[in-house]
């Protein structure tokens, strides 16, 4: 058997993406590398080791250091700003606009800023995402802007990925809606000639596209992500959503078609063709076109690996070399890790990867041997599939990590729509960008263009909704990830001969699936002790969300944020991608404190997507009104048959959970009609030993007081959920003296303009010495214990 052979610079690459991600996942990561030595043993040299431990080494201190710096600014700037303000100042545009609904989207770095009169302290560029402004605007453009800003809110949750690296790639600490915005000076150079090149064609292609096609073609041609909320879910569940993605595809018609026919021209003026290498020169061009092209189609990670790719494929033709795949591939992925160390946190990026390894490992193979049918039809079905299924296998990690479920559906969606797809939506497309000289020409291009990406868009839509094929994915941990980037390499690497290469294969097939299947069992296993108990308040924002994790398997929520008017909805994007981190699939009991919209808004998606036993509810709601939100919440329930709980079948009547006892103590036997939501409450104490929790949505004064009353000195509890976010009107010294816990939990938001907590409750807990903690500085709070020690653990403690 020959010795195994490792490309070094595939080596170097994979070890600097590895180590971008170091400072987050530490051990998983160095267990990767780890295994990366053990898989490349005897193949490669130490000296490639070497520069493979350095290249890791410098990306992780790059990445970490890019982090802290980050969020030490990001901290500094929710310190001193506070609420959202109206702010003034003189920026400039740093970043290209993007088209998001009615508004534009642009990244102002500010030098000076003054918000609410008072001037803001600015030791290095501030950048803020500002939505709204003129058309007009460009990269380099000085503006003078006045809007509300606040400081960047991000959901720190500790079951879930780490905001940190994603939001620190785009380098944005305040974020707001424009209220004027006054160009001072036009942006000038190439950047602004894209800018201005994009906002054109963003324009003709709203002229001229059908109305339900041209967010697809913005997407497509711009790469704007302004699809409806249905249209990119039907997109990801399908798995189409890279046809709409700018790619390698986009630059191979783009780019090479335009350098070939350069190359053609040149070769007819025989003068210049004996003088000049023309190869050599349109090569040269087509490294501006690609790079060019790249930023004008925004910017992508993935845009940016494939322009990357063809920079180095015309490098190699203009020294007349042959590029070596292998090779290519990892120098993209290098020059990724040097320009963007946090690169490997852009999700467009990972799938292009991952497709183009899939292609290179799998997909040539595959494809010749497909080549071999001899009946046509056939021929062109298996090599449809084989070339979906090479690109989509290593994509499955990234993309488990994306949704909840994935889908068989997507082989036979890809062979339809890819076609149409990649044949006729993208050549149209791209064509259309440059045809408006010719308006009867741009008309006829936008209805062809349209037809075609409708016709995407139908075949995405008809394959989401087929559920029979579709079926639930775990949310892959690091560790997770590891093995598979692990076992990704191992194909990679320099093939051995034919008969050896194909039992490597099924040995590393083998290897994976057992790896998989005992970390799953790793991540389980200590999730389902059946003693532990943990009460966690999530971070949801300006809003409450509680999970109780039971000794019995069992799981209730309480509550799950909300945003009145806000597309951002806490269940999606805090609530269930808890519940798969955890490994829940059922919640025992669902329960709403008092129908507020930032306590049910986050409800409705997790009640559709997981498993209900009964619903607790005040009833306040129902019988006085609380909106559609909650009416359409209700409505879920009953269409799912959950049985909905009120006060008169809750009070007096403690819930066991095992050894867990749950008491509904308020309001009992019912609500106060016509009194304030917030005082009606519904109110839980747990107990589990030795420890007590009490949980008081926003109990105000009033039900405080009448708690007191009724319960008096059996409130104590070890952990306090303080009522209405830490408002004024809560916390009371005379309840806080009765229920005289050792921590108080207080949810609220970076950005909320309530002033929560108010400096009264944080004094009232001061002075009675309870351990204060909010979620807007710290993150998740999760108490843990199995009855007698009491463990508190945060995303992120203040330093």
């Amino acid at each position: 058997m020959r010795t195994l052979r490792a490309d070094p610079w595939l080596v170097a690459s994979s070890a600097s993406l590895l180590g971008s991600a170091g400072p987050f996942v530490p051990e998983a990561v160095l267990a990767t590398l780890a295994g990366a030595v053990l898989v490349t043993w005897g193949g490669v040299s130490w000296r490639a080791l070497a520069v493979a431990a350095v290249c890791a080494l410098v990306c992780w201190q790059r990445a970490a250091l890019l982090v802290d710096d980050f969020e030490a600014r990001r901290v500094a700037v929710r310190d001193q700003l506070g609420p959202p303000s109206v702010c003034a100042g003189r920026g400039r545009v740093v970043a290209s606009p993007v088209r998001l609904g009615d508004a534009l989207r642009s990244t102002i770095e500010f030098a000076e800023l003054e918000c609410d009169g008072r001037p803001v302290r600015i030791e290095v560029p501030m950048r803020a995402a500002l939505f709204g402004g003129p058309a007009e605007l460009t990269r380099g453009a000085e503006v003078f802007v006045l809007a509300k800003l606040g400081a960047l809110g991000v959901f720190r949750n500790a079951a879930a990925n780490d905001p940190a690296p994603a939001a620190a790639r785009r380098d944005v600490v305040l974020s707001g809606g424009a209220l004027s915005v006054e160009v001072l000076a036009p942006g000038t150079g190439l950047t602004a000639a894209i800018d201005r090149a994009r906002a054109f064609v963003r324009g003709r292609i709203e002229r001229t596209f059908a109305p339900l096609a041209a967010p697809l073609a913005r997407a497509l041609v711009l790469g704007e992500n302004d699809l409806t909320d249905e249209d990119a879910e039907a997109f990801r569940q399908s798995g189409l959503s890279h046809l709409l993605a700018v790619s390698g595809t986009h630059l191979v018609f783009a780019v090479v078609t335009l350098v070939g026919a350069l190359r053609a021209i040149l070769l007819r003026f025989q003068r210049l063709a004996r003088r000049v290498n023309v190869t050599r020169l349109a090569s040269a061009v087509g490294v501006l076109l690609a790079l060019g092209y790249a930023d004008f189609s925004g910017g992508s990670g993935s845009a940016w690996r494939a322009a990357w790719m063809l920079v180095l494929v015309f490098i190699a033709r203009a020294f007349e070399r042959r590029p070596c795949p292998v090779r290519v591939f990892a120098l993209t992925m290098l020059v990724g890790a040097v320009v963007d160390p946090l690169l490997v946190f852009d999700i467009s990026f990972m799938l292009s990867l991952g497709a183009t390894s899939g292609l290179l490992v799998l997909g040539r193979a595959w494809v010749a041997r497909a080549e071999q049918i001899q009946s046509r039809p056939l021929r062109y079905l298996t090599i449809s599939l084989a070339a979906t299924t090479a690109t989509m296998l290593p994509c499955t990690p990234i993309l488990a990590v994306m949704s909840p479920e994935l889908t068989l559906v997507g082989l036979a969606a890809n062979v339809i729509a890819a076609p149409i797809g990649e044949l006729v939506a993208l050549p149209v497309c791209l064509t259309h960008a440059i045809s408006s000289p010719l308006p009867v020409l741009e008309t006829g291009l936008g209805l062809v263009g349209s037809g075609a990406l409708l016709a995407v868009r139908t075949v995405a839509i008809a394959s989401a909704s087929v559920e029979s094929l579709a079926f639930p994915s775990v949310d892959p941990t690091a560790w997770h990830l590891g093995l598979a980037a692990l076992g990704a390499f191992a194909f990679l690497r320099d093939r051995l001969r034919p008969s050896e290469a194909r039992a490597s294969a099924f040995v590393w097939a083998a290897t994976l699936a057992i790896g998989f299947q005992a970390l799953e069992a790793g991540v389980r296993l200590p999730l389902r002790d059946g003693q532990t108990l943990r009460v966690s308040m999530l971070d949801v924002g300006q809003g409450d969300a509680t999970l109780l994790e039971l000794p019995s398997s069992q799981a209730l929520l309480v509550d799950a944020g909300g945003f009145v008017g806000s597309p951002v909805n806490p269940g999606e994007r805090v609530v269930l991608p808890w519940l798969r981190a955890r490994r829940t699939e059922r919640l025992s009991v669902v329960a709403l404190s008092h129908p507020h919209p930032d306590h049910f808004g986050g409800l409705r998606a997790v009640v559709e997507q997981v498993e209900v036993g009964e619903f607790w509810d005040t009833g306040q709601g129902e019988a006085e009104g609380a909106g559609p939100e909650y009416a359409a919440l209700i409505r879920a329930l009953r269409e799912r048959a959950v049985p909905i709980r009120r006060p008169d079948e809750l009070c007096g009547r403690p819930r066991y959970f095992g050894a867990v006892r749950i008491d509904v103590i308020a309001p009992c036997p019912h609500f106060t009609p016509r009194r304030d939501a917030n005082d009606n409450s519904l109110v839980l104490r747990v107990s589990y030993g030795k420890r007590r929790f009490l949980l008081t949505g926003d109990a105000e004064k009033h039900e405080e007081h009448e708690l007191a009353e009724r319960y008096g000195a059996a409130l104590a509890a070890d952990v306090l959920k303080v009522g209405h976010h830490g408002s004024r009107t809560s916390t009371t010294p005379a309840f806080l003296t009765l229920v005289q816990p050792s921590f108080a939990t207080i949810s609220c938001g970076v950005r909320n303009t309530f002033g929560h907590p108010h400096a009264e409750s944080v004094a009232t807990l001061s002075a009675a010495r309870v351990g204060w903690l909010r979620t807007d500085r710290m993150g998740s709070l999760s108490f843990v214990t199995r009855g007698e020690q009491l463990d508190l653990y945060a995303f992120s403690f203040p330093r």
